[in-house]
């Protein structure tokens, strides 16, 4: 099955004396930030956290800052020296895919919690600064995240409105998404060339009227109308973002 996004470390051996991490070739779509990669990273951290001692807590979390500003970082950090070098270390993999009209994320990991989750880190500092950020926010949300491993956290990961059970098509493709619940498309795949993409205006005008129709009183479903008006609402905040 295909993953929407795949991470890729190299590493040593858990029990080492020597702890090093490199990084290997990975699958994270970032547009719009922090996409479906963003949500990986997030959720690497989210599904480990509980296994990291409570004195790395703060220094992963500075890691997260320094790297989103670009700053350099001495060697070794957090028990672990971050190199260039593969040769003689072991591959782990984590990737996100659709199961059920949801996500999950699927692990191969020979190695600790920790060395997956500075991969993930390690990995967002190498993005460039668009959508770094982002990423990187999506991250430390899932440092800090106490709730269940499930819908919530991937909706909580990708900045969606209000913690709903999104689809999973909203994680793949937000702008596709988006085009599509506004009724928007522009092509029979449902996605907009750059030059085709509706200004704030249209996608302003186009709301209100997909809300008024969505709305009881003017003929939408009852049992439908509170889904529906959030659908709409979540796809004006992704085009106009």
């Amino acid at each position: 099955m295909d993953a929407l996004a795949e991470l890729a470390i190299y590493h040593s051996r858990p029990f080492a004396p020597t702890r090093r991490l490199a990084l290997a070739p990975s699958h994270l779509p970032v547009d719009p930030a922090p996409g479906p990669g963003g949500v990986l990273l997030g959720g690497i951290v989210a599904h480990h956290r509980n296994e990291l001692d409570e004195d790395l807590f703060e220094s992963l979390l500075k890691l997260t800052l320094q790297l989103q500003e670009g700053q350099r970082i001495v060697q070794p950090r957090m028990r672990h020296r971050f190199q260039d070098d593969r040769h003689g270390l072991t591959r782990s993999r984590a990737r996100l895919r659709r199961e059920d009209g949801g996500l999950v994320i699927d692990f191969e990991n020979k190695g600790t919690g920790l060395q997956l989750m500075l991969g993930a880190v390690y990995t967002a500092g190498g993005m460039e600064p668009g959508p770094r950020r982002a990423v990187m926010d999506a991250i430390r949300k899932g440092l800090r995240w106490g709730g269940p491993l499930d819908r919530r956290l991937y909706a909580h990961l990708s900045g969606l409105d209000g913690g709903q059970e999104w689809s999973a098509d909203v994680y793949e493709d937000p702008v596709r998404w988006a085009l599509l619940t506004l009724g928007m498309q522009t092509a029979a795949d449902g996605r907009a060339a750059d030059a085709d993409m509706p200004d704030r205006k249209q996608v302003q005008r186009r709301f209100r009227d997909a809300l008024r129709a969505a709305h009881p009183d003017h003929g939408g479903a009852t049992d439908d109308a509170a889904k529906r008006i959030n659908d709409l609402t979540e796809a004006r905040r992704i085009l106009l973002s």
